[in-house]
């Protein structure tokens, strides 16, 4: 059963409760890499690249904005989502045939 923080009285109440967590952040980010793998799929007939700048800047902004909304560091989500993108940039690269010379 679910519980808050405030309704965990032991470590094992709360290492639960992160362990439930991070495995539903895996399974976010498992439904955003389908969305990353479409992405590829809908710019390779448009010959879209899989690094658009501004897109980048936009994608970045909103983690630094929901981080200042829910209260959180936002230097450090936007880095972590930096990473996040790079990554994804470098999957679609992969999937649309950039990085072949």
């Amino acid at each position: 059963m679910q519980k808050t923080p405030a309704e965990c009285t032991t470590m094992t109440d709360v290492r639960a409760e992160i362990d439930r967590l991070d495995r539903a952040l895996m399974e976010l980010f498992a439904e955003r890499w389908g969305y990353i793998e479409r992405a590829a799929e809908i710019k390779r007939p448009l010959k879209l690249k899989a690094d658009i700048p501004g897109r980048v800047a936009e994608v970045r902004e909103n983690a630094r904005r929901n981080a200042i909304d829910l209260g959180l560091a936002p230097d450090f989500y936007e880095r972590l989502w930096s990473e996040l993108i790079n990554h994804a940039i470098a999957h679609e690269r992969k999937l649309l045939g950039e990085d072949e010379s």
